[in-house]
């Protein structure tokens, strides 16, 4: 009998390349260890007499992936959510940030945040938490409790910040490398990720100083990119000798020369695009925030025609909403939108299209992930879409079960998550 291997059965779903839906009904994944072995319609012969966890008439997706999340905003979803980014910011984002000073507070929220995502399959997510080094690494030591997978950063901000969310530069570099040191090598899954703010509240001292610790420890980075037209000329402002927003971060060293991920994307010029292209800087798309706070829509179908990699983020609280499926029917919306408003020559998104975003899209950021072709790791949903059925003589293909799950589906039809080959249960924090 071969060591190590789980072998799971149902109707298995994924996207091994972007709006390309592959399908196996009622058939057998083979996981070995943490790591897909292959799918099979007729289990080989060697595998016969060993043990299969049969699901029966489910779909097996491979588990969401949200690369942009605030964790420490959570309890501010569906707050001011008729503002602009900057007021929005300055009237409930910072002064709720500020609390997790409090570590107690921190990790109230943070132990429902981890739980919340685990409930609506997020099985991997890139988190910023705040400037506090302790709430952050508790954030981080409970995804990791939970067995889900992701990058946490503590936020950098040293300058334009309000007197109760800043830091002096020595401060925002130390805190920083002190967070890196206590969490880099603690857990497999979850690890530390470089999370300057954005550039308004980075001075030049601090972009640097980061950058050389994203080198040191090697680590990826994230943040924001143009995102909303007074940041971006308040970008301009601060930096006029830099040709955009996109610049300025490559000029500190914190645009692809490690893994890179921009949440947002809605202004760039095809000067940034083709920057972003040549760092390998994966787009962080988030529809939701993107309307909540009258920023945009973004032009993810250029981003894609240019060779740039995009996932899908949640943004909370700018978008209210954890499950990244509802992000995948607001992508396909907005682009609908976006089409209308650029005659029609602009293709509006599929479900294979933002399932592809959702899953493999993302998952990219993390490795080999998001699929469930050989090698990748097994991150899995198991939906059982009984529940959506309205009569028993309706026979849907895969393809539409997994259509209507998306968009009128909830956690209740999650009846199994897997990450990294390991069944993951309901969080007990």
């Amino acid at each position: 009998m071969a060591e190590g291997i789980k072998i799971i059965k149902g109707n298995i779903v994924f996207t091994p390349s972007f709006g390309q839906l592959e399908v196996f009904e009622s058939s057998f994944i083979l996981i070995e260890g943490k790591t897909v072995k292959g799918i099979y319609r007729e289990l080989p012969a060697e595998y016969t007499n060993m043990a299969v966890t049969d699901y029966q008439n489910t779909l097996i997706i491979p588990g969401f992936v949200d690369l942009h999340f605030h964790a420490p905003q959570f309890a501010n979803r569906g707050l001011g959510l008729d503002l602009e980014l900057l007021p929005w910011l300055e009237r409930y984002t910072f002064p709720e940030e500020a609390k997790y000073t409090n570590i107690a507070y921190a990790q109230a929220v943070y132990k429902q945040v981890v739980t919340e995502l685990w409930k609506w399959g997020t099985t991997r997510v890139a988190c910023f938490g705040t400037i506090h080094k302790a709430a952050t690494a508790k954030l981080l030591e409970l995804l990791a409790l939970a067995g889900l997978g992701g990058y946490v950063g503590k936020v950098n901000m040293d300058r334009n910040s309000p007197d109760i969310l800043i830091e002096t530069t020595e401060q925002s570099l130390t805190d920083t490398e002190d967070y890196i040191k206590a969490t880099v090598d603690r857990y497999e899954l979850v690890k530390p990720i470089i999370t300057p703010r954005f550039v308004p509240t980075c001075s030049p001292e601090l972009m640097t100083g980061i950058a050389k610790l994203a080198q040191k420890y090697n680590l990826p980075v994230q943040s924001h990119l143009s995102e909303n037209a007074g940041e971006i000329a308040w970008v301009k402002k601060l930096h006029p000798e830099c040709q955009n927003y996109a610049s300025v971060y490559h000029q500190f060293g914190l645009f692809g020369q490690q893994p890179t991920v921009m949440a947002h994307c809605i202004y760039n010029d095809d000067a940034e695009i083709a920057l972003m292209a040549k760092s390998k800087v994966h787009v962080a798309h988030c529809p939701y925030s993107n309307n909540n706070l009258a920023s945009g829509i973004a032009p993810i179908r250029k981003h894609l025609d240019n060779g740039i990699a995009v996932g899908l983020g949640s943004d909370v609280a700018g978008g209210h909403e954890v499950s990244i499926a509802r992000v995948m029917t607001m992508a396909i919306q907005v682009s609908k939108l976006k089409w209308l408003a650029t005659d029609k020559s602009e293709k509006f998104f599929t479900i294979p299209e933002v399932f592809y975003l959702a899953t493999k899209g993302g998952g990219s950021f993390f490795g080999k992930v998001g699929s469930f072709e050989a090698g990748y790791e097994f991150d899995a949903l198991v939906i059982d879409d009984s529940s959506l059925e309205v009569s028993a003589c309706n026979q849907y293909s895969v393809e539409d079960r997994l259509s209507r799950f998306i968009y009128i589906g909830d956690y209740h039809n999650i009846v199994a998550r897997y990450v990294a080959g390991a069944k993951i249960e309901q969080p007990q924090l």
